[in-house]
C-alpha cells in the first residue's frame, strides 16, 4: 500500500513541481556559492601578489643600494621591529644557485631543487614551492637584479586557504538549511499554484456525485491563466444548467399540454373503430386526427425553437437584411387574411433598411406579431406597420385597433402557453409571442409592447444594426 501511494504521489503535478522548485532553488545557491567562492578567491590572490610584487620592488631597491648585506640588514630591522617574518626572499646567482635565503617563520626546510634546477633565462615569472610537509606552500615572483642576479619573493598561501575552507564549511554548514527551505517552499509554491485545479476537481467530483450542476468553482484574485481557466470552466456550467433548466421546463411543458390533444387523439380513434361507423365517419376521424398531429408537432417544434433561441444554442445565419423588403413579404403573405376580415394594412417604411440578421428567423418573428394583430383586430380595423432606422438600432412597429390587453396581464404574454381572457377564443398555441421574444433576444434586440383596452397594442421591436 506504501509504495502504491508513494508511486501515485511521485506521478502527480504537485510532487513534479516541487521537485522542479526545490531543484532550481538548490542549483540556484550552488551557482551564487561558487560565484560567490571564485570572487574571493581571485581576490585573494589578487590581493597577496600585490603585496608581493610591492615587497619584490622594494627589496630590488635596496639590492641596488647595498647588496644582499641591505637586504640582510633590512631583514634585522624588520625582526627587531617586531614585524613578522612572512615572506620567502632568495638570490639566486647567474647559474640560479642560492646566493641568499631567508625563509617565514616557523617553516622547516625548504627542497630548493625546484628553483635552483628551473630555467635561470626567466626573469620575470610566477613560481609555485612546496614546505616541507606543509599543505600549501609558496607563490613566488621573480625579477632581475642589475648584476645579473635574480631575486625570489614569495607568500606562504595557508591564510588564504585557511580562509577559503572556512568559507566552504560554512556554506556546507548552511546547505541543509537551504535544502530544507528549497523543498518547503517549493511544496509551498506548488499547493498555491495548484490551489484553482484542485477546487475545480473538487466541484466537478460534487457535480459528479451530487447530479446537481449548479455548483461552481472558487475564483481567485491572481488573474493567471489558471484563474481565466476558472472562469471560463464556470460560464460553461452556467451555460450548461440553462440548457438543462431549458430542457426541463420545455420537457413539463410538452408534457403538460400534450395531455389534451393526445386526449383528443384517443378519443377520435375510439370512435373511429367503432363497428357501427361508416366510411365517411371513419375518414372524418382520421382528418381529425391528422389536424391534432400536425398541431402536436408544430407546438414540438415551435417549443423547441423557443429553448434554442433562450438557451443561445439557436444557429443564426447572419447576413445583411433589408427589413423593408422582409417586411413587404410579411404583408404581401397575410393581405388575403386581412382582405377577408376587411382590415387595412398600413405600412409606411424607408425602400432600404438594412439590419445583420437571420432573415428566415426575423421574418418568423414578424410574421407572428402580424398574425396576432390580424388575429384579434376586429373586422373594419386597421393595422399598421412602420419601420425607422435610429443611429444605433432599427426599430419596428406593429400597431393594431383591438381590444388591447390588460395591464396585469401585459409581464405574462411573453410566457410559454400563457393565453390571456381575450385570447382564449381565438385558435392557437400561446407560443407566438414567446418565440417573438426568444428570436429578438438572440439577435441582442429586445421587443416591448404597449397597450390601452379598448384602443388597441403597439409591438415595438428593437434590433441592432450589428448584433
Amino acid at each position: 500500500m506504501s509504495l502504491r501511494f508513494l508511486n501515485r504521489i511521485r506521478k502527480t503535478t504537485g510532487f513534479r513541481l516541487t521537485v522542479w522548485y526545490s531543484a532550481i532553488f538548490i542549483l540556484s545557491s550552488l551557482a551564487l556559492f561558487g560565484i560567490a567562492y571564485v570572487l574571493l578567491s581571485s581576490s585573494l590572490k589578487q590581493k597577496d601578489h600585490e603585496t608581493i610584487q610591492a615587497k619584490l620592488k622594494d627589496y630590488q631597491a635596496q639590492y641596488r643600494t647595498g647588496g644582499i648585506i641591505a637586504i640582510r640588514n633590512e631583514l634585522n630591522f624588520e625582526k627587531y621591529a617586531g614585524k613578522p617574518n612572512i615572506f620567502f626572499i632568495r638570490v639566486a646567482g647567474p647559474k640560479n644557485q642560492t646566493l641568499f635565503l631567508s625563509l617565514p617563520d616557523q617553516w622547516g626546510n625548504v627542497d630548493l631543487k625546484s628553483l635552483e634546477n628551473g630555467d635561470s633565462s626567466v626573469k620575470e615569472s610566477w613560481t609555485y614551492l612546496r614546505a616541507g610537509d606543509r599543505k600549501k606552500g609558496v607563490e613566488i615572483a621573480s625579477a632581475p637584479l642589475p648584476d645579473g642576479c635574480s631575486l625570489q619573493i614569495g607568500k606562504n598561501m595557508e591564510n588564504r586557504e585557511e580562509l577559503l575552507e572556512s568559507f566552504r564549511k560554512a556554506f556546507i554548514g548552511v546547505m541543509i538549511p537551504v535544502i530544507l527551505l528549497g523543498v518547503i517552499g517549493g511544496q509551498f509554491l506548488a499547493f498555491r499554484a495548484l490551489r484553482p485545479i484542485r477546487h475545480l476537481i473538487n466541484t466537478v467530483r460534487a457535480i459528479t456525485a451530487t447530479g446537481k450542476i449548479d455548483s461552481r468553482v472558487p475564483t481567485g484574485q491572481t488573474g493567471d491563466e489558471l484563474d481565466e481557466l476558472v472562469l471560463l470552466f464556470n460560464q460553461m456550467l452556467g451555460q450548461i444548467e440553462v440548457l438543462i433548466n431549458g430542457m426541463k421546463e420545455t420537457l413539463d411543458n410538452v408534457a403538460h399540454d400534450l395531455r389534451t390533444p393526445m386526449t383528443r387523439l384517443r378519443g377520435v380513434a375510439e370512435l373511429a373503430l367503432q363497428a357501427d361507423q361508416s366510411p365517411d365517419t371513419c375518414r372524418e376521424a382520421l382528418a381529425d386526427c391528422l389536424e391534432e398531429s400536425e398541431r402536436v408537432l408544430k407546438m414540438l417544434n415551435t417549443l423547441m425553437d423557443i429553448s434554442e433561441a433562450e438557451t443561445g444554442a439557436l444557429k443564426l445565419k447572419l447576413e445583411p437584411v433589408n427589413i423593408s423588403e422582409l417586411l413587404g413579404n410579411v404583408v404581401e403573405l397575410y393581405r388575403y387574411v386581412a382582405e377577408d376580415k376587411q382590415l387595412v394594412v398600413h405600412t409606411a417604411y424607408p425602400r432600404e433598411l438594412y439590419v445583420t440578421a437571420d432573415r428566415h428567423r426575423l421574418q418568423q418573428a414578424l410574421a407572428n406579431l402580424l398574425d396576432n394583430a390580424l388575429k384579434y383586430t376586429p373586422s373594419g380595423g386597421r393595422v399598421e406597420v412602420e419601420a425607422d432606422a435610429h443611429p444605433q438600432e432599427v426599430v419596428i412597429d406593429i400597431k393594431d385597433s383591438g381590444p388591447g390587453i390588460p395591464l396585469e396581464e401585459i409581464p405574462k404574454i411573453w410566457d410559454r402557453l400563457y393565453r390571456g381572457d381575450q385570447s382564449r377564443s381565438q385558435r392557437g398555441l400561446g407560443l407566438g409571442l414567446s418565440l417573438v421574444k426568444a428570436i429578438v433576444a438572440a439577435h441582442r434586440g429586445q421587443v416591448e409592447v404597449t397597450s390601452e383596452l379598448g384602443v388597441g397594442s403597439r409591438f415595438s421591436v428593437h434590433l441592432p444594426k450589428q448584433p
